[in-house]
């Protein structure tokens, strides 16, 4: 009875009402359940793609670039990409005044890691207040930060940002601890174990929203965030190229993510229509991850097939036609057949002392392997034909194609 009495009495019930930690999905469309089981689908298949170990960590390290620039950049961060892959392989030089940004990118990243390291290591990884005072330190470590501001730490002052104004100061600590319990009750247990990730993705996006609501830290709410949001969705089984992906729509869709926060505080707690936006974002984010994963398998698969092709063929004819269609394939689009020699300094070096003869003959010889296609604008790899499964549409006069 007592801690009822204490609960209603609270600041934050007067002016925050719509942290009501409950959630009533009911009135979600059906195309939002159809976004979440596809996202789970499209985790499941990413986490078990067979890639090469380079190719595998590159991709690894574009995704990590772009998810710890993206957690750092809706705050500020003005590095670009290329400046941050710079940085995580130790290449990029900044001047004194914009280290910081560097480190910004480092706390992230070391954030990131550690979530990864003690998921590896097996150990349990329960979402608590200490927990996400934890990840704030993370956030906050080496900045030059203002005064007042103790990484952990929860605030003793009221904050507004932008039109915003944060949870009471004196509430905060309450809030936190009720998020956290509220994330691990009954409302989110599993029903079904083959539904963890799209269970997680929903957890995940709810502990944004409500932390980015209580806003309990002095600094680094929003980087903290989606820290919490990345642990989340990483101990449900998220491949950690794809559980970078909420960040980056977030600071792809600036304008938006802080339209949908405004206007879920404003709406009393209407939490259904930031919870589509989010879903549809990664869900457009892990479309895009599963093409760019789909080309390097289908770069692969394609060398493999042209070795296979000239694995019974020797001698300086057969090698020269097997780099020409190799070095051709790296091209997205028909070369003019005179431009051939020229798309590499290999072809241009083994076609220097050869007449346009020779070299039809070993287009119209690639040809005939089905490893080249000509069409009115040039020759180009046939790489298509490794694609065993396309779908057959029907065009415009009724014919099936491919």
């Amino acid at each position: 009875m007592n801690n009822i009495a204490l609960t209603a009495s609270r600041t934050c019930e007067t002016t925050h009402p719509w942290l009501k930690f409950k959630v009533d999905m009911r009135s979600a469309a059906p195309t939002l359940w159809m976004a979440l089981a596809e996202c789970q689908s499209k985790c499941e298949h990413i986490a078990g793609v067979p890639l090469q170990p380079e190719n595998a960590e590159k991709l690894h390290l574009l995704f990590l670039a772009k998810g710890a620039l993206a957690t750092t950049a809706i705050e500020g961060n003005t590095l670009s990409e290329a400046e941050v892959l710079q940085h995580l392989q130790g290449k990029l030089q900044l001047p004194p005044s914009r280290e910081y940004l560097a480190q910004e990118i480092d706390n992230i990243v070391a954030g990131c890691n550690s979530i990864v390291d003690e998921i590896q290591s097996r150990r349990p990884l329960t979402l608590t207040a200490d927990r996400i005072r934890h990840l704030n330190r993370y956030v906050l470590e080496k900045l030059p930060l203002d005064e007042g501001v103790m990484p952990g730490e929860i605030r003793r002052h009221e904050v507004t940002v932008a039109r915003y104004r944060g949870a009471p100061a004196e509430d905060c600590e309450f809030l936190l601890g009720r998020l956290c319990e509220w994330l691990a009750g009954e409302e989110f247990a599993l029903q079904r174990e083959d539904l963890s990730i799209a269970s997680a993705i929903l957890k995940a996006v709810f502990a944004h929203l409500y932390l980015a609501w209580i806003h309990p830290f002095a600094d680094g709410n929003g980087r903290t965030a989606r820290l919490v949001e990345f642990q989340i969705l990483i101990a449900s089984g998220v491949p950690a190229p794809a559980a970078h992906l909420l960040s980056n729509h977030y600071n792809q869709t600036r304008t938006e993510y802080y339209r949908q926060l405004d206007h879920a505080s404003k709406s009393g707690g209407a939490v259904i229509p930031f919870i589509d936006y989010a879903v549809r974002g990664l869900l457009d984010g892990l479309r895009a991850q599963l093409k760019v994963i789909r080309e390097q398998q289908w770069e692969v698969a394609w060398e493999n097939h042209v070795h296979d092709c000239f694995r019974q063929l020797s001698g300086p004819n057969h090698e020269r036609r097997k780099h020409l269609v190799l070095d051709l394939s790296k091209h997205a689009g028909p070369i003019p057949f005179n431009k051939l020699p020229e798309i590499s300094a290999r072809l241009a070096t083994e076609y220097a002392n050869r007449t346009k003869r020779t070299l039809a003959r070993d287009v119209n010889a690639l040809l005939k392997m089905g490893l080249l296609r000509r069409d009115s604008n040039g020759v180009a790899a046939a790489k298509e034909v490794i694609l065993a499964f396309l779908p057959i549409r029907a065009n415009a006069k009724g014919k099936k194609e491919q």
